[in-house]
């Protein structure tokens, strides 16, 4: 369907969130991605071995209930999950939860949620990177942390650069690198098990030692839901998945949706399988481990080790160097996405908005977000607290966009959809019909209510957001105190550009008036 807009590469922008299939000639994203690209984006980012560094902690907190932790915290993102599900069919687009929360709040929501999204989307991949570059050095002690940071973003970057299917390949040979690593460590544990046997009760693992603690459960469950970040930087590709002309179908928003889904009940069930294995090969009780809180970081290594061998131990800890990498690729990526939408509207610098030609991804959006990870990865690698401090300041800003985002399914579902036609802007604005993605002057066009016309579900419309919205702000409640400083300067600082936004664009209407 022909897209209609501005004129030249603004025009091509406009056109970018329209139906079309989408070109380099148009400068839209292209269309291309399959649901395993998806899936594998999804996984990379949050990496299928992600409970590793925090294993220890998790199970002394929890009083030897880490699998269980790792469960309910399944459950608990499973509402997050669902809400994205929702939405990115009501809004098919590149942004991700910006996207949805213009649609279901209005524009300065938007980019409310956009901007806190950012702040996460860049400094996710920055720790990812980081934590590549320290294992490196662990490895080869003679080139220092920094180098080898800045050498992974390099890499990665080029391969983000070359294009999306491109990068989805190496990312789908490093997620398979990391399965079998995983695979392996699953069969010497069970190897192991059944040699020897467990040195502790078959269900200890899920019902914790010396009997079970819900609040000792909840608090190490609003630190384990972050191991989950990153399955929603799926939604950021939307416009990218492959499917017909207009996106719609099971290869459009639904191939998008089922990723999401799909991503979280792999990662919940890899995550439990490895941490119940490993809780049962712990040489050390919970309780040691937490009266030892400087030998926690290290616990699911120095399992791996005492129960099978020093060769496991290094095997995990390459699979972690290269696979956090490639989480950061992915992480890159999503940024880079959510700059080139917000860019598109308008709210960021317009340069961020043009699509390579050649390549098919938003170039310039991608290097804007590699050189601000790039300049926090390295400037934290030359730190010896560099990983602590800003591991401490992220996850704030993805957590506020999650609540704003079960805002949206609410705020879209049960006032703006219903109404009709949100007062969004002409270019590649939404319109409140029957579902479809085009519409004139590449709007989108999102459901209303449910099939057929009725009134919206209660449990799925109104049930799950606010339990979500629970899960969220249970989880910012408990958050480091650096961390909640960090994301309320943050949030401070987007209501100032915001303004002055707002300002600027009431002086132009005004001008033209």
């Amino acid at each position: 369907m022909p897209v209609t807009g501005g004129s030249g590469e603004e025009g091509a922008a406009d056109g970018a969130a329209g139906g079309g299939g989408g070109s380099a000639a148009t400068g839209a994203l292209r269309r291309t991605l399959t649901f395993r690209d998806l899936l594998v984006y999804g996984l990379l980012f949050i990496a299928p071995m992600a409970p590793v560094g925090i294993f220890g902690a998790l199970q002394a907190t929890s009083h030897g209930a880490v699998t269980l932790v790792y469960l309910v915290a399944t459950v608990a993102m499973a509402f997050t999950a669902f809400s994205y599900a929702q939405m990115v069919r009501v809004a098919p687009r590149a942004g991700s939860v910006y996207t949805y929360a213009r649609v279901g709040l209005g524009e300065g929501a938007g980019f409310v949620a956009g901007w806190m999204a950012m702040l996460d989307y860049l400094l996710i991949p920055a720790v990812a990177y980081l934590f590549s570059g320290i294992a490196l050095h662990a490895l080869v002690p003679s080139v220092h942390p920094w180098v080898w940071t800045a050498l992974a973003v390099a890499v990665t970057t080029l391969l983000n650069l070359s294009g999306v299917r491109t990068a989805a390949r190496a990312g789908f040979a490093v997620l398979a690198m990391e399965i079998v690593v995983l695979a392996v460590f699953v069969v010497s544990a069970v190897v192991e098990l059944i040699a020897h046997g467990a040195p502790r009760g078959w269900a200890e693992p899920l019902t914790g030692e010396g009997g079970f603690s819900a609040g000792a459960v909840l608090a190490a469950v609003s630190v384990a839901v972050l191991s989950y970040l990153g399955f929603d930087a799926i939604a950021s590709f939307a416009e990218e998945a492959g499917g017909g002309e207009d996106g719609r179908g099971p290869g459009g928003p639904d191939r998008v949706a089922r990723a999401v889904l799909s991503c979280l009940v792999v990662a919940g069930v890899l995550f439990a399988v490895q941490t119940y294995l490993a809780a049962l090969l712990m040489p050390v009780s919970a309780a040691e481990l937490a009266a030892r809180p400087a030998e926690q970081g290290a616990a699911f290594y120095a399992t791996a080790d005492s129960a099978v061998g020093r060769w496991l131990q290094d095997l995990v800890a390459v699979s972690k160097a290269v696979g956090a990498a490639f989480a950061a690729l992915a992480g890159q990526a999503a940024a880079g996405r959510l700059l080139f939408a917000m860019a598109r509207d308008r709210r960021l610098p317009g340069a961020m908005s043009k699509v390579d030609a050649g390549s098919g991804v938003p170039r310039r959006a991608l290097l804007g977000a590699a050189l601000v990870t790039l300049v926090a990865a390295v400037g934290a690698a030359r730190r010896d607290d560099g990983l602590a401090q800003l591991s401490s300041i992220v996850n704030v800003g993805a957590l506020t966009a999650f609540g704003l985002l079960h805002a949206s399914v609410i705020g879209w579902f049960w006032v703006r959809g219903r109404r009709g036609r949100p007062p969004l802007g002409r270019s590649g604005g939404l319109v409140g019909r029957s579902g479809e993605l085009g519409g004139r002057s590449g709007e989108l066009v999102g459901r209303t209510g449910e099939p057929g016309g009725g009134p919206p579900s209660v449990l799925r419309r109104a049930v799950v957001p606010l339990l979500g919205l629970a899960v969220v702000v249970a989880v910012v409640v408990e958050a480091s105190a650096t961390a909640q400083l960090v994301g309320g300067v943050w949030l401070v600082s987007g209501l100032v550009v915001l303004a002055v936004q707002h300002g600027g664009r009431a002086r132009a209407g005004g001008a033209r008036g």
